[in-house]
C-alpha cells in the first residue's frame, strides 16, 4: 500500500487582478489575506497573522516560479518508469477554472507540459530496456456533458463503459493507435485537441468545457522468449486534464455554457465524494460511488485501486479566489490520505495484443528482410494497426451481439407473460373437448333449446315481456284453442304468421338469444360442439385483440412514465444545483460575517487606541497649561522684586 502523491501549484497572479486593488472583494496583492508558502506547507495569513485551521502540508508545493519541467521531474517521472516496468499509473490536474490545469498538463510550444514530456519519456525509457520488446498504443477521449466522445475519430459519440477480468474498466469502441515514436503520438494529440470542446467565459478566454483522458497502453515481453510461455506485462498510463470547477456569478455562464458548467461541477463533486470515502477508515468507508459519474468510473483503478497516482492541484493566488483555493487545498489534503495497492500486471494467456501479433509480425519481418529498415518498420506498424482495428471491431461486434441477446431475452420474457395472460383468459372458454359425454353438454343447454313436445300448435321463440300487449295465462295447456287465442288477443283474431313479423312484439336480441335462436332444435351434439368451438375461437380472437390494445396502452403509459421520470430527474438536478448555490451563498455569507467581525474588532481596537490617545492629549494639555501658568506667575513676580 502506498499513498497518492499530491502536489499544489500556484500560478502567477494575473495583471488585471493585481491592478484591481480598489475592488470591494479584494484583488491580487492588495487585500488583507494572502497565502504563504513555507517549503511543503501552505498557510493563510490575515494581516501577517496565520488564520486558524487554514494550514496544509503536501508532498510538494510549487510557487509561481516553478516550471512544467521541474514539476514533471519531481512528480511524474517516477510514474513513467513504473509504467514501463508494468505498473498502472495516473496523473491528473485538479483545481478551479483559470488556475492553470491545461497549461500544466499540455503546456505551450516553449514550455511543454506533463503529457508531451511523459510521451517522450515513455519511448526513451523503453529504448533503454534492451532486454524487452514493447508494443505501445494510445487513445484520447473526452467526457463532455456526461457523454464519452472519441477525440481521435470524428462523429464518434456516446461510447459505453465496460468491465471484464482481462481488460478491467475500459471504453468500448474507442479508437486505439499503435505507435512507434513520440512524434506520432504528438500528432495524434494535436488532432485530439482540435476536436476538444472549449469555450469563453468571464474568467478564461479558452476554457476547457470537458474532461480529457489521454491513455497509453504499454505491453512488453522478454525478447526471444515468446514461445516459452513467459508472462506479458500490460500497464495503463492515464494522463488526465480535468475541467475546472466554476461559480456562475464569476464566469457569467448562461445557455450552453451554463449546462456545461452544471455537468462539470457535478462530476467534480462526485470525484470529491469518492475521495472523501476513500480517505475514511476502512470500517467507516461504506459504499464508494464510482458509478455515479463516468469520470470516477474510468478512473476507478487509479483511486484506491491497482495504480500509482499523482495529483497536481492548481490554485490562484488572488484574494478574490480565497474560498475556491481553500476548497482545492481541502480536496488535496483528503486525497493525500488515500492509499493504492499497485502491483505489476502480468498476463499469462493469449489476451495480450503483443503475444497475439508476435508470430504474424515475425513472418512479415522475414519476408521484408531485404527491404529498407524504415520501409520495414512502416509496413510492420501498418500491419499492427490493421490487426488491432480488427480486434477492436470484433470487440464492438461482440458487445452488439450481447446487447441483442439481452434485448431478445427481454422480448421473450414479455411474450411469455402475454401467453400466460391469454391462457388465463382462455380457462373460462367452453370447448367440446372438455366434456366426456353428451349428458354434460345437455346439462348446459338452456330450456329454450331443449326439444319441445309435438302437442304445441304454435311456437313463439320471441314474445313481448309487456303484460299489456301479451298477457300470459296462469295455466297453459298443451293445446291452444280458439277460446285461449281470444283471451290472449282480447277478442281479436290474429294471424299467427303475422304474429312473428309484428315489430311491437320483438325485443332487442342478446348474443346468447341469437345463438340459441339460430340453433336448430334438432341440432346434434357434434354440430353443437363444433359451433361452440367456433364461438370460443371467435371469443379468443376478441380477447387477443383486446390484449393487443391493452399492450399498446401499456406502452403509451410506459413512455409517459419515462418522460415523467426524466422530468423528475431534471427537477432533482435543478434542486441539487439550487442546493449547491445555496451552500455557496451561505459560504459567502459566512465569509462576509467573518469579515464584519474582523472589522468590528478593528473598530473596537481603534476606539480604544483613540480613547487612550485622547487621554494622553488631555494630560499633555493640563501639564502645558500648568507650565504656562507657572511661567506667567514667575514673570509677574520678577518686576515686583526689581521694584
Amino acid at each position: 500500500m502506498e499513498k497518492i502523491s499530491v502536489a499544489v501549484r500556484f500560478r502567477p497572479p494575473k495583471p488585471s487582478a493585481e491592478a484591481d486593488t480598489t475592488s470591494p472583494s479584494g484583488g491580487g496583492g492588495g487585500g488583507d489575506r494572502e497565502w504563504r508558502i513555507d517549503d511543503t506547507r501552505i498557510s493563510l495569513l490575515h494581516r501577517t497573522v496565520p488564520v486558524p485551521g487554514a494550514s496544509f502540508a503536501f508532498d510538494h508545493v510549487f510557487d509561481e516560479t516553478a516550471t512544467n519541467a521541474r514539476i514533471y521531474g519531481l512528480l511524474v517521472r517516477s510514474l513513467i518508469c513504473a509504467a514501463v516496468d508494468g505498473f498502472n499509473g495516473t496523473a491528473f490536474a485538479y483545481g478551479q477554472t483559470s488556475s492553470g490545469k491545461t497549461f500544466t498538463m499540455n503546456g505551450s510550444g516553449s514550455h511543454p507540459g506533463i503529457i508531451p514530456l511523459a510521451v517522450r519519456d515513455v519511448f526513451d525509457t523503453a529504448a533503454e530496456a534492451v532486454d524487452r520488446e514493447f508494443l505501445i498504443r494510445v487513445s484520447y477521449m473526452e467526457i463532455y456533458n456526461e457523454e464519452i466522445n472519441d477525440l481521435l475519430a470524428l462523429g464518434s459519440e456516446k461510447l459505453l463503459i465496460h468491465e471484464n477480468l482481462e481488460r478491467g474498466v475500459y471504453v468500448s469502441g474507442l479508437r486505439e493507435e499503435i505507435v512507434n515514436n513520440a512524434e506520432q503520438v504528438l500528432k495524434l494529440l494535436e488532432l485530439g485537441e482540435a476536436n476538444r470542446h472549449f469555450g469563453e467565459t468571464n474568467m478564461n478566454i479558452r476554457s476547457s468545457r470537458s474532461h480529457t483522458i489521454f491513455r497509453m497502453v504499454i505491453e512488453s515481453s522478454a525478447k526471444d522468449q515468446m514461445n516459452s510461455g513467459d508472462a506479458i506485462r500490460v500497464s495503463v498510463l492515464n494522463l488526465v486534464d480535468l475541467a475546472g470547477s466554476e461559480r456562475i456569478a464569476k464566469t457569467g455562464a448562461d445557455g450552453v455554457r451554463l449546462k456545461e458548467g452544471k455537468h462539470i461541477n457535478k462530476s467534480l463533486m462526485i470525484l470529491g465524494n469518492v475521495i472523501n470515502k476513500l480517505s475514511e477508515n476502512g470500517k467507516q468507508r461504506g459504499h464508494i460511488p464510482y458509478r455515479d459519474s463516468k469520470l470516477t468510473r474510468i478512473l476507478q483503478p487509479a483511486l484506491g485501486g491497482n495504480a500509482k497516482t499523482s495529483i497536481i492541484c492548481t490554485a490562484a493566488p488572488e484574494e478574490i479566489h480565497i474560498e475556491e483555493t481553500r476548497g482545492t487545498l481541502q480536496f488535496a489534503s483528503r486525497a493525500k490520505c488515500v492509499s493504492n495497492c499497485a502491483q505489476v500486471n502480468e498476463i499469462l494467456t493469449d489476451a495480450a495484443l503483443l503475444k497475439r501479433q508476435k508470430l504474424e509480425i515475425e513472418e512479415l519481418r522475414k519476408k521484408l528482410q531485404g527491404s529498407h529498415s524504415e520501409v520495414l518498420e512502416q509496413v510492420i506498424l501498418k500491419q499492427r494497426n490493421d490487426m488491432h482495428k480488427s480486434e477492436l471491431e470484433r470487440d464492438r461486434l461482440a458487445n452488439e451481439l450481447e446487447e441483442e441477446r439481452r434485448l431478445r431475452e427481454t422480448l421473450e420474457h414479455r411474450l411469455a407473460e402475454q401467453q400466460k395472460m391469454l391462457e388465463h383468459h382462455n380457462i373460462t372458454s367452453i370447448s367440446a373437448d372438455q366434456f366426456t359425454d353428451s349428458s354434460q353438454l345437455d346439462a348446459l343447454k338452456t330450456p329454450e333449446s331443449k326439444h319441445m313436445p309435438d302437442g304445441f300448435v304454435a311456437n313463439r321463440s320471441h314474445y313481448s315481456k309487456d303484460v299489456e300487449f301479451s298477457p300470459v295465462p296462469e295455466n297453459l295447456g298443451t293445446v291452444a284453442g280458439e277460446d285461449l287465442w281470444m283471451q290472449l288477443n282480447k277478442g281479436c283474431i290474429t294471424d299467427l304468421e303475422m304474429l312473428e313479423m309484428t315489430p311491437g312484439f320483438k325485443c332487442a336480441p342478446s348474443l346468447i338469444e341469437d345463438t340459441i335462436a339460430a340453433a336448430p332444435l334438432d341440432e346434434s351434439i357434434d354440430t353443437r360442439c363444433q359451433r361452440l368451438e367456433k364461438d370460443c375461437t371467435f371469443n379468443r380472437q376478441q380477447l387477443e385483440d383486446r390484449c393487443a390494445a391493452l399492450e399498446k396502452e401499456r406502452e403509451l403509459l410506459k413512455e409517459e412514465n419515462s418522460s415523467l421520470l426524466q422530468e423528475l430527474s431534471k427537477s432533482k438536478q435543478d434542486a441539487n444545483h439550487l442546493v449547491a448555490e445555496k451552500e455557496e451563498l451561505l459560504k459567502d455569507l459566512e465569509a462576509e460575517r467573518c469579515r464584519m467581525d474582523e472589522l468590528k474588532q478593528d473598530i473596537r481596537m481603534f476606539s480604544q487606541a483613540f480613547a487612550q490617545r485622547q487621554g494622553q492629549l488631555a494630560s499633555l494639555h493640563t501639564k502645558s497649561k500648568a507650565i504656562v501658568d507657572n511661567f506667567k506667575a514667575s514673570q509677574v513676580a520678577l518686576p515686583l522684586d526689581q521694584a
